[in-house]
């Protein structure tokens, strides 16, 4: 089980916003790789939880905040239809000693894990990933290009 891509696709485009100002979705998609279409959907969720501003026109996407205002807990919300990450299944068999308590044996340890992976994302905002795209990029212009033998 994984969190959907969608989670990373948010981040990416709010990362563009933030380093490139406002942006396109056309623009967007090319970065991302994806159809615009998909772009304009987790735009619409962004600007529903009130991340972005965003308007029709050739450019109208933007933050509505600073970036290190926006933590990566705030970005999962907004994204992600289930609240909890992990989802115990529906209909185990209730005859069966298994069955029957696997989902209040899970509860409390999946709420558990829900718990830190959120702790942990609120900890990181738009700008720390923003910064350390910063770093890559700066040093990889500072370091001579390699020619191999």
């Amino acid at each position: 089980m994984s969190i959907p891509s969608r989670y990373s696709v948010a981040i990416h485009i709010l990362t563009i916003l933030e380093m490139d100002g406002e942006a396109s979705s056309e623009e967007i998609a090319g970065s991302v790789g994806t159809n615009p279409a998909i772009i304009r959907l987790l735009l619409g969720k962004l600007k529903k939880a009130g991340i972005i501003n965003a308007r029709r026109g050739i450019k109208g996407s933007s933050l509505s905040k600073p970036a290190k205002e926006i933590n990566l807990l705030d970005i999962y919300k907004a994204t992600e239809k289930e609240e909890n990450l992990f989802l115990v299944h529906e209909h185990p068999n209730p005859n069966c000693p298994i069955g029957k308590n696997i989902q209040s044996a899970l509860t409390g340890i999946l709420d558990e894990a829900q718990k830190a992976m959120e702790t942990k994302l609120s900890k990181y905002n738009l700008s720390d990933v923003s910064s350390e795209i910063r770093q890559r990029t700066e040093s990889k212009k500072s370091k001579p290009i390699q020619k191999h033998a």
